[in-house]
């Protein structure tokens, strides 16, 4: 049934997971391959035909930018469309990539819909052709087609403009408004605040306890929060002006206190990243969170 070949390429197999069930609960006919660097994409890629290239940014070996780079100076790939899905969307990065030949840009953490909807800009009538064939070649069509017909014929808004990201330490809901008591406050005397982002919404919140593998957080109840497994960026400043995005997604939530009016929500979010530069820095910060709240 597949005629389209895409290319999955993140570090953390978390990720690809979600982008390649993503693209065939929407569009049957592209048939997925992952990899998890650069390296291994660029390996497969001098050996395969893809269509579609969806790819992160930050990897170890080689960088997302950097494949896409060398795959614009390959001529089988000059147009081939490539679209980079990453936690870093300031306005800077963005700038870089559409330089260097970028098709579209999606943010970390991103819903199924945000994805398909790119996925149907870069790809038009290729893909728009191949699912009426492959729509045709069933007696019946099943879901999926009927699915990815409706979004095929959505009238697409415009795409907004990238905006910076914001250090964490800029606001804190936590530290504004009507303060919970001291009893029901975060113990920690000087706060290390963190935003945790979601494909819909971002948390404020202030850091419980971290290690190399999960952040606990304390958020205000009065907040959006979102749900188990959702898919989760963790920005934190490890060092003056330099920010950490940790990929994550959502293990756990629990009322602070044992009352159903309690004012804080405690948040668990399990790292996916791979990069060992990502773990070097993070174990650092992790050190310096210990000592600190000793």
């Amino acid at each position: 049934m597949a005629t389209l070949k895409a290319l999955v390429v993140d570090d953390a197999s978390f990720v690809r997971d979600l982008v390649k069930r993503t693209v065939r609960q929407r569009f049957p006919v592209i048939e997925t391959t992952d990899a998890q660097n650069g390296r291994r994409a660029q390996s497969l890629m001098s050996r395969t035909a893809f269509d579609l290239v969806l790819c992160d940014w930050e990897m170890p070996e080689m960088s997302g930018l950097e494949l896409l780079q060398w795959m614009r100076q390959q001529p089988q790939y000059q147009k081939v469309p490539f679209i980079m899905i990453t936690s870093r969307g300031d306005k800077d990065h963005v700038i870089e990539a559409v330089k260097e030949g970028v098709s579209e840009y999606l943010g970390k953490p991103f819903s199924p819909e945000g994805l398909s909807k790119k996925i149907i800009k870069v790809m038009g009538s290729q893909l728009k052709n191949a699912m009426e064939r492959g729509s045709k070649s069933m007696e019946s069509p099943a879901d999926a087609f009927k699915e990815s017909a409706t979004l095929l014929t959505q009238k697409r808004e415009p795409a907004p403009e990238p905006v910076a990201q914001s250090s964490p330490k800029s606001a804190s809901p936590l530290l504004a408004g009507n303060a919970a008591p001291a009893s029901r406050a975060p113990a920690r005397a000087s706060l290390t605040l963190a935003s945790v982002r979601f494909s819909d919404s971002t948390l404020k919140s202030v850091i419980k306890d971290i290690n190399l593998t999960e952040v606990r957080v304390l958020a205000k109840r009065d907040q959006a929060f979102p749900g188990i497994l959702d898919q989760a960026v963790v920005d934190i400043e490890i060092a003056e002006g330099q920010m950490a995005r940790l990929n994550g997604y959502v293990h756990q939530l629990q009322a602070v206190d044992k009352r159903q009016d309690t004012e804080f929500v405690s948040v668990t979010i399990r790292f996916v990243d791979e990069d060992p530069k990502k773990l070097e820095d993070l174990s650092r910060f992790v050190a310096r969170f210990r000592a600190g709240s000793r």
